[in-house]
């Protein structure tokens, strides 16, 4: 149900039917650019081969990506903790969700998030953190099955795959379709065990979850093992010094989706570093030399 809210000026007694079918214009507009994207994200799942999701950290660095060509854009949970100060893990709800409106709002791209375990332990929780992703022009997220707790860094696997089924019902209760992906998170938390994280994607699979995505997968083989114990899309990170491959080695072993995690974002800082390192040590400005101009920059950021 949509509530429809009007401010009445003190020379109107009631909204005019040019006002009111102005806001449903508006309404529509918003409504179909979102279930677009949605659905353009969806087919890019579906077609031959793989496809690029790198992960922007704010509007700025969303459209240089989508000026350089890329189809779809994906939060990283740290590269968006540090735009803030902070570490991977220690956004609250609301400050990731606040980032990744405003990577949504900066292109036509569909925009997925990444919401770390979902920002609670319960499915109810999981399930409320889909839909204000929805809420904030979002078509589609990753959900982890980490707790978050050092002594007991992943969930058990019935409560993670209840979180997981929770997140979907929520999901298809939008009037688009919103792409759910289920996380096992073994390799990134001290736990790899292979067959364990087949265990749980193959669960978050029967759960119902779009897209699975296992972190930080330490050869091409345990990726082709993932990819052929599922029969949903396998999202791969690349972004992990030794354990990045290239697209054509990905395809192969059966990926659909390469997303960067925060390795663009740690590109920039490398060379922030750099530049800032070079003026403090030396007093010289060279890294000017190498730099992108304001007018090159400017071709990506609208007018």
């Amino acid at each position: 149900m949509v509530v429809l809210n009007f401010v009445v000026r003190p020379e109107e007694t009631k909204p005019s039917a040019r006002s009111f079918i102005s806001l449903i214009q508006r309404l529509e507009f918003t409504t179909m650019t979102q279930t677009k994207k949605a659905a353009k994200f969806q087919a890019l799942h579906q077609r031959p081969g793989a496809f690029l999701v790198p992960n922007p950290w704010d509007a700025g660095s969303a459209r240089v990506l989508a000026g350089l060509g890329f189809e779809a854009l994906a939060t990283s949970s740290g590269a968006a903790a540090a735009t803030l100060g902070k570490r991977d893990g220690e956004l609250n709800r609301d400050e990731a969700l606040a980032i990744a409106r405003a990577i949504a709002n900066a292109t036509d791209l569909p925009v997925s998030a990444d919401l770390e375990n979902g920002f609670g332990d319960s499915p109810s929780q999981v399930a409320e953190t889909v839909r204000m992703a929805a809420e904030a022009g979002l078509v589609g997220c990753s959900i982890e099955d980490s707790t978050g707790d050092k002594n007991r860094p992943l969930y058990e696997l019935q409560h993670a795959a209840e979180r997981i089924a929770a997140a979907v019902r929520a999901a298809r209760m939008l009037s688009f379709h919103f792409t759910l992906t289920a996380r096992a998170e073994n390799f990134l938390r001290g736990h790899p065990d292979l067959d364990d994280t087949v265990k749980r994607l193959q669960a978050y699979e029967k759960a119902g979850a779009d897209v699975l995505f296992a972190p930080a997968l330490p050869d091409l083989a345990a990726v082709r093992a993932v990819c052929s114990a599922v029969s949903r899309p396998v999202n791969f990170m690349v972004g992990i010094r030794g354990k990045s491959f290239t697209v054509a080695q990905l395809v192969e072993a059966g990926v659909k989706r390469i997303s960067f995690a925060s390795s663009l974002y740690r590109a920039a800082i490398t060379g922030l570093l750099e530049a800032a390192s070079e003026a403090k040590q030396t007093g010289t400005f060279g890294y000017l030399e190498k730099t992108t101009t304001t007018a090159e920059l400017n071709k990506f950021l609208p007018e």
